[in-house]
C-alpha cells in the first residue's frame, strides 16, 4: 500500500472521532452543565528511507487529547427550590461511593434520608458533610455565598471547589467529573450562586453543525485520494506487465 493511502487513512481515523465528538455536542445541546469538547490533533513525521528527489518524512496524523471548554453556560429559571447554577470558575462537591466527584451540574433532589443528591443519587457536599433537608420545616433558602437556610435554621454551606489545573478532570456519566492528577481542589468563594435556575450547556449548535459539515467534505477528499492512488497503482501495473 502506497503511502498516501497510509496518510489519507490516518487522517480519515481522526476525521471519524472528530464526527463522533462533534455529534456527541449536538446531542448534549440541552444537558444542564454540559462543556463542549473538541480532539486535538497533531502531524507525527515517520522518517522514509532515503531516495533521490523523494520525500525525507511522511506526517501522518494523530489525535493526542480531547480539550473541553469550560465557559460558562446560560442560566436558565426552573423556580424549584433545590435546583441551583454556578456564575463561575467552579464545582459542586459530591460524595460517591467511587470516591469525590465534581460536577456543574445543579438540578438536585432530596432522598428517602432527606439527604440532598444528584440526579444519580450522590450526595452533594456541604463544608461539613452530607446536607439533610425536611422540607415540611419551611421554605428553603440558598444565599449566593451556598448557605442553606430554613427560617432562621442554617443547615449548611455549599461546597464548590475550583481547580488551578483541570486537565486532570476526567468525564464521567450523569455530569461528573473525577480527578484522575493530583491537582488539589481549592475553594472558590467567589462563585455565586444562583436557586432556582441551572446552567445549560455552552455548545453553539450552529457551529457544531458547520463542523460536521467541514468533517463530512474533508473526509470525502480523504477517500478520493484513496481512489486515485489506487487507481494509479492499477494503471502502473497494467502498463508494467504489458511491457513485460
Amino acid at each position: 500500500m502506497d503511502n498516501p493511502i497510509y496518510v489519507a487513512l490516518s487522517r480519515q481515523m481522526i476525521l471519524r472521532r472528530q464526527m463522533d465528538m462533534v455529534a456527541n455536542n449536538i446531542a448534549n445541546a440541552d444537558t444542564a452543565g454540559f462543556k463542549v469538547e473538541e480532539l486535538i490533533i497533531k502531524t507525527d513525521p515517520q522518517p522514509m528511507p532515503p531516495l533521490d528527489g523523494g520525500p525525507r518524512v511522511i506526517n501522518y496524523v494523530l489525535d493526542t487529547a480531547t480539550a473541553r471548554d469550560y465557559s460558562q453556560g446560560a442560566l436558565a429559571l426552573t423556580s424549584s427550590p433545590l435546583d441551583m447554577a454556578l456564575e463561575g470558575d467552579g464545582f459542586f462537591k459530591i460524595a460517591a461511593e467511587r470516591g469525590e466527584r465534581y460536577t456543574r451540574d445543579g438540578r438536585f433532589s432530596l432522598d428517602a434520608d432527606g439527604r440532598l443528591v444528584t440526579r444519580g443519587g450522590e450526595p452533594v457536599q456541604s463544608e461539613a458533610g452530607d446536607i439533610k433537608i425536611d422540607m415540611a420545616k419551611g421554605l428553603v433558602t440558598i444565599a449566593k455565598d451556598g448557605t442553606i437556610s430554613q427560617g432562621e435554621l442554617k443547615l449548611g454551606k455549599l461546597e464548590v471547589v475550583r481547580f488551578d489545573d483541570r486537565t486532570g478532570l476526567q468525564k464521567e456519566g450523569d455530569g461528573l467529573y473525577t480527578n484522575t492528577s493530583n491537582a488539589a481542589a481549592n475553594a472558590a468563594p467567589d462563585v455565586v450562586i444562583h436557586q432556582g435556575m441551572v446552567e445549560g450547556s455552552n455548545v453553539n449548535s450552529i457551529i457544531q453543525i458547520t463542523d460536521m459539515i467541514e468533517i463530512s467534505r474533508a473526509y470525502e477528499r480523504m477517500a478520493k485520494i484513496v481512489d486515485q492512488t489506487s487507481e494509479l497503482d492499477r494503471k502502473s501495473i497494467e502498463r508494467l506487465g504489458r511491457v513485460s
